[in-house]
């Protein structure tokens, strides 16, 4: 029997903009999520209904205790809090996740909060271009503070922004339509700068206003193999990761950017606009864990430039080319989902190790799953052995890494219940409950336990895996 720590905190996850809907009830405002899931409304399902844990939050809660769950990592919307992001409060938004936070602990679970998972207010995106603009700073920091009033009392685990080393990668998701080509990399710079900076002035406000709080940044973590032997493969992998994930880490712990990230900033031309006042912020804002969130790893090898490439060019959005650097090309040692993430058990328990090494912080995983098309069988059940499979292995890594010496206090997999891709629509499920729709029908709505759900609990109830 591997065992886990006895205070060890199993749950799961989920963020507003995929599984609340409601999208402008209650006096919700639009966000960037909102808006660019309409854009593919005539392709897949919006934000419009979503899951509709608006509605079925009880019901969902009570599932969710049924699985065994100790803890709900979610997010909450900005826009339902302050609906244009730097205006009126919303009473309404803060009665809501009131209520679920209550309904939470009433079940025996701990309310993990992450703050803005991608779901910018529109508002802030047409009145600023958002994260360009310092404004956008000011209008986090009094939303956060907002949030940490009104929910402190009783949310003691906060992330203030979900994968923003992700997020920032993904034009849309930071509202550049209208961004020339050519500028968009100093945009890009400044906007990144700006969110450390709204993270920073978050954790600090969080020390000083919530005395027994814990919070951390949330990550898309990166681990990456090199091609070769060759060292300049081994240097472009290392470098993958550094420009992927490690320079965000080390600026979320030691409040500054690593020298290679400095470098490359400079010789760009694109470094980002400061004040003096932002070292005492950055350098002052110590979080107490990091969020991991964790789906495969990745390959490189060297990009050399030439011509058509010269030094910087940036090639793709997520996984990105960037010439000077790394080149990313498939690991033929490793299966892929359908939707084509190699799945990497091991490369998680070489990652948490190195994310230990480096920062000596405590661990949870925040985000771990297998997103695949999940079929009704004829008698209403969904069989998902696929799923069990990839968790297991996966908590048998986070095991191994406990063995190793990593501080690993939680795992909180992806996703809770069945809810809302921001591509895929929902052709693409993760959740150990299944939700009854299809992308254009939203039949009942009907809640259903996958087999994963069963199994899970199973692990919860033994507190590990059995041998």
């Amino acid at each position: 029997m591997k065992k886990f720590k006895e205070d060890f905190l199993w749950g799961a996850s989920s963020s507003a903009f995929q599984i609340e809907g409601a999208w402008n009830e209650d006096g919700k405002g639009e966000s960037v999520a909102d808006f660019n899931s309409f854009k593919l409304s005539n392709k897949q399902a919006d934000t419009t209904v979503a899951s509709d844990f608006y509605h079925h939050y009880e019901d969902d809660i009570k599932l969710m205790k049924k699985m065994g769950m100790k803890a709900y990592r979610f997010s909450i919307a900005w826009s339902r809090i302050i609906p244009d992001g730097d205006g009126e409060i919303n009473q309404k938004g803060i009665d809501f996740y009131n209520r679920v936070i209550d309904c939470l602990i009433k079940e025996g679970m701990i309310p993990l909060v992450t703050l803005y998972h991608f779901d910018l207010p529109l508002a802030l995106a047409k009145k600023y271009n958002g994260w360009e603009n310092r404004a956008c700073v000011h209008a986090f920091s009094r939303y956060a503070q907002t949030c940490f009033q009104a929910f402190g009392d009783r949310v003691k685990y906060w992330q203030p922004i979900n994968e923003q080393n992700l997020m920032i990668r993904v034009d849309e998701r930071m509202n550049m339509w209208d961004t020339p080509k050519e500028d968009c990399e100093r945009v890009r710079a400044q906007m990144d700068y700006h969110m450390f900076l709204a993270s920073a002035q978050a954790i600090n406000n969080c020390h000083e206003m919530i005395s027994d709080a814990k919070i951390g940044p949330a990550v898309s973590s990166t681990m990456t193999y090199p091609a070769t032997s060759r060292p300049m493969d081994v240097w472009a992998a290392k470098m993958n990761d550094n420009f992927k994930t490690n320079y965000a880490l080390e600026m979320y712990c030691y409040g500054e950017y690593p020298g290679y990230y400095k470098e490359y900033l400079n010789k760009m031309d694109i470094a980002p606009k400061t004040e003096p006042t932002d070292t005492d912020i950055l350098k002052n804002a110590k979080p107490d864990f990091i969020a991991v969130n964790y789906y495969r790893t990745l390959m490189a090898g060297y990009f050399p430039i030439d011509e058509e490439h010269p030094f910087g060019t940036r090639v793709r959005d997520i996984d990105f080319d960037l010439a000077g650097y790394f080149k990313i090309m498939p690991n033929p040692e490793l299966k892929a989902s359908e939707y084509g993430a190699q799945i990497d058990p091991t490369g998680l328990r070489i990652l948490l190790n190195e994310y230990h090494r480096q920062f000596r912080l405590p661990m949870i995983i925040t985000e771990n799953g297998l997103g695949t098309a999940d079929k009704l069988t004829s008698d209403g059940e969904v069989k998902d052995p696929y799923r069990i499979s990839y968790l297991h292995d996966h908590i048998e890594a986070c095991y191994d890494a406990i063995q190793d010496g990593v501080e690993l206090f939680g795992y909180c997999p992806w996703s809770a219940m069945d809810l809302l891709s921001s591509h895929q629509g929902f052709k693409k499920r993760y959740g150990f409950i299944y939700v009854d729709r299809t992308d254009f029908d939203l039949k009942d709505l009907k809640r259903i336990p996958k087999d994963s759900f069963y199994w899970y609990r199973k692990v919860i109830k033994n507190n590990g895996l059995s041998d």
